[in-house]
């Protein structure tokens, strides 16, 4: 099955006695953001105390393994790589020792530029202990001529281009960093006189943290014994905030810069209702995340909202599907129709994107054959038409099914009795807000322009 993922998530905390336990908790509420491994890096005021490993957080971590994180500042991360190999090795944060002393970076999102630099860096000498592109960012740091820890941050990703929130972590101070575009979210939040920084405000929720503010793009702030600094050194540009982040990465309890993510997901429902209406008996949700596009849809065009469909949340990574003893296992394991609720009902199906098309075709099969006798599928956001570079896992353009198929196409591949996205327009049309997004994924209009080499981190920029 078939779905788009978040690169990771981030988490730090400066100056409380309970550091690592609470990093573990702030990774917990990150886990949507990455499922195949967790870190956490802490320091006790002598030495980086590290514990990494492959899986879940509550697979990584356990009593015995944070009693072994001791100190006031730790720094975590939970990741779903876009680039690197999935070993352990490239489980973050980051950590190296060099001239300054120590140094762990946990970072989220995604150089465009990774390869450039990595060939420069290694025909001048360096020597990598991973492949991913976080590290390309520790050795520009390391080489930095500059005096100061800050001004060596600033030299590093003066060279970069892409992507990334990072919070980062030296013997002294807690970092936080957003790219000149924002793409990705860094938060801002205080516990009991501690400063955290956090992908997403679920996390600051979790353990009763005050929110403070979103980082600005562009933003660096500096946390350390003289309280917290922040700093604007990158020429200014547009903001380009990743508009998936409220349509299907973040928690639905987060908000940023004010707008709940449930509430936008919400209204996106609404005025998908208002341009693709459609008479039917049924409005129900494909779970998780196109269960409040769902509400919306259903409070607009006023047709009753049904969970229609039953979503196992207990199926492991390491789940082995049998073969050939029941057609469509992986999608039916994790996804079952209620029968009682839409056997002779016309169904509007609501999720939030269709990447190839494979899953949503089985699960509409799956409905059809629980007896529904229509069924109309509407999609929460415009056709993905384009791959993402700045932080998404997504295939190839030529297999994003709506780069290559019209709408009656799709409809046909699909199954459905018809098919209607949202407009480009009606999504922008749902935030209070008045802010810049990255919509590349729809519009192939890319914030960042990238160096065109054949190599394996642009293989997803292919013409069709």
């Amino acid at each position: 099955m078939y779905e788009l993922h978040e690169e990771c998530g981030v988490f730090g905390i400066y100056n409380h006695k309970e550091a690592s336990n609470l990093t573990y908790l702030g990774l917990y509420a990150l886990q949507h953001r990455g499922q195949e491994s967790a870190g956490i890096v802490a320091y006790d005021g002598q030495y980086m105390h590290t514990h990494k490993g492959m899986g879940h957080v509550a697979d990584v971590f356990d009593e015995e393994k944070l009693k072994k994180l001791p100190g006031s500042t730790a720094i975590g991360h939970v990741r779903y790589s876009t680039t690197g190999d999935t070993i352990l090795k490239n489980v973050q944060p980051f950590v190296i020792d060099y001239a300054r002393g120590s140094l762990a970076i946990a970072h989220n999102g995604n150089l465009v530029n990774a390869h450039v630099q990595r060939e420069r860096l290694e025909d001048e000498g360096s020597i990598f202990q991973s492949t991913i592109d976080t590290e390309i960012i520790a050795h520009l740091i390391a080489r930095s001529k500059a005096e100061k820890f800050e001004e060596a941050l600033v030299d590093a990703l003066d060279k970069v281009q892409g992507a990334y929130s990072l919070v980062l972590l030296t013997p002294k101070k807690l970092v936080g960093v957003r790219d000149p575009f924002g793409f990705r979210p860094l938060i801002l939040g205080q516990l009991d006189g501690a400063y955290v920084l956090t992908s997403e405000s679920c996390a600051l929720s979790l353990i009763e943290a005050t929110y403070i503010r979103d980082l600005e793009p562009g933003e660096i702030v500096v946390i350390d014994d003289q309280g917290l600094r922040s700093y604007k050194p990158f020429a200014f540009t547009r903001e380009a905030f990743c508009v998936f982040e409220y349509i299907y990465f973040a928690r639905p309890d987060s908000n940023f810069k004010g707008e709940n993510v449930a509430y936008v997901r919400r209204e996106l429902g609404r005025q998908l209702a208002r341009e693709t209406g459609v008479d039917a008996d049924l409005v129900i949700p494909i779970p998780d995340s196109g269960i409040y596009a769902a509400l919306g849809y259903a409070e607009q065009s006023r047709i009753p909202y049904e969970q229609g469909l039953v979503r196992n949340h207990y199926v492991g990574r390491t789940f082995i599907e049998p073969r050939q003893s029941i057609r469509h296992f992986g999608v039916k394991v994790k996804l079952n129709a209620v029968r009682r609720l839409i056997e002779g009902k016309r169904v509007i199906v609501v999720d939030d994107s269709i990447v190839r098309g494979t899953t949503s075709r089985k699960i509409i099969k799956m409905i059809r054959s629980n007896g529904a006798k229509e069924v109309h599928m509407r999609i929460s956001a415009p056709p993905s038409k384009f791959p993402c570079f700045y932080g998404i896992d997504t295939p190839t353009r030529k297999e994003l099914i709506a780069a290559t198929h019209t709408l009656d196409e799709i409809s046909r591949y699909l199954g459905t009795d018809s098919l209607g996205y949202l407009s480009l327009e009606g999504l922008l049309g749902a935030f209070k807000i008045n802010r810049g997004f990255c919509t590349a994924c729809f519009s192939g209009d890319y914030p960042i322009k990238f160096p065109w080499k054949k190599k394996r981190q642009l293989r997803l920029f292919e013409k069709v």
